[in-house]
């Protein structure tokens, strides 16, 4: 993952809206709850980090922080209640990439425009994905897929937990990058991929690294190769994308946080700096780094400028593929 260095005109623009929005602040937070939206179901990925951050902003702001389940639609129900707030800081909610950066390509009556309906906090974290294949396939490597697959096109398959989701965006711009024939196996959720995986039911998983450790962990899938720039802290043994013949590739499941647009800079900034603490909190470093994942951080600026760059990527990896939800 690279930020990039806020402009220093952005921070005189940023800078002018704080003095502008001042009067709208008021003493916020002042004795009224927060609600902190999460377009997915209760107990999943977003869900089990956010409950962790918003009991450290409840004790940062000595305010209540309330979470809400709203989930539906790939993300874009709850995101879609966040965009339509009101922009007042009682309501934020996660950003997270199916909802903000791949179903404005995939689907075509998304209700919300993201750059323009809201306005990026601060990053929360980056979980890579691990590639790995079931143990009765005879590869090692991650060159040793890829021969196997160029010898044997269209025959060799990836789980994935339905259509559009990073596990098969995953194996989309690898057969891309890799110029390969591989063939995608949507599942209804990632857990029915991962036991189809261990039973040898299906070749190769780009998987969550939460949820493939323990298979991992217990020899019942064999990792090749690891999705983020640098190795992983929990499998500092298994090599990246990257540094294993597919030059560039990166791939992660993130979420940040978001407010509706026109929420004052100051809530904005004020929100953006507790963030960055809660953080560095050995708590939340710990939770994070257990689950393969690696923490964010940064500017709301160099969030926004994430956004947009890894929306572009996916579009270009869901035209290349011809990708629909049909």
């Amino acid at each position: 993952m690279r930020f990039f260095r806020p402009l220093l005109a952005a921070g005189l623009i940023a800078a002018t809206a704080s003095a502008a929005h001042a009067q709208d602040t008021g003493n916020w937070p002042n004795a009224k709850p927060i609600t902190l939206i999460v377009p997915y179901a209760p107990g999943g990925f977003a869900d089990t980090r956010v409950r962790i951050l918003a009991r450290k902003l409840g004790e940062a702001l000595k305010q209540s922080v309330v979470v809400e389940n709203k989930a539906g639609a790939g993300g874009v129900i709850g995101t879609n209640l966040i965009a339509k707030a009101a922009p007042d800081g009682y309501t934020i909610g996660t950003g997270n990439l199916a909802p903000l950066s791949v179903n404005p390509s995939l689907m075509p009556d998304v209700p919300y425009q993201v750059d323009k309906d809201l306005a990026p906090v601060i990053l929360i974290e980056n979980s890579p994905l691990v590639l790995s294949v079931n143990n009765d396939v005879p590869v090692k490597t991650l060159g040793e897929l890829i021969a196997l697959a160029k010898k044997s096109p269209g025959k060799l398959t990836f789980g994935s937990s339905g259509v559009g989701g990073a596990h098969h965006l995953s194996g989309e711009m690898f057969r891309e990058q890799a110029g390969i024939d591989i063939v995608h196996v949507p599942y209804k959720g990632g857990s029915l991929a991962a036991t189809d995986l261990m039973g040898g039911h299906i070749t190769m998983m780009f998987e969550m690294g939460y949820s493939a450790l323990p298979a991992i962990q217990g020899k019942k899938i064999h990792p090749i190769a690891v999705t983020s720039a640098k190795r992983l802290e929990v499998l500092p043994d298994v090599p990246t994308m990257a540094e294993s013949g597919v030059p560039g590739f990166e791939s992660y499941n993130w979420q940040g946080i978001v407010a509706p647009a026109g929420t004052p800079a100051p809530i904005i900034a004020r929100l953006n700096t507790e963030f960055n603490r809660i953080l560095k909190d050995p708590e939340v470093q710990k939770a994070i780094s257990d689950t393969g994942s690696q923490a964010g951080g940064g500017t709301p600026e160099e969030f926004g400028a994430f956004i947009r760059d890894e929306t572009a990527k996916w579009a270009k990896v869901i035209k290349a593929g011809n990708i629909t939800l049909q």
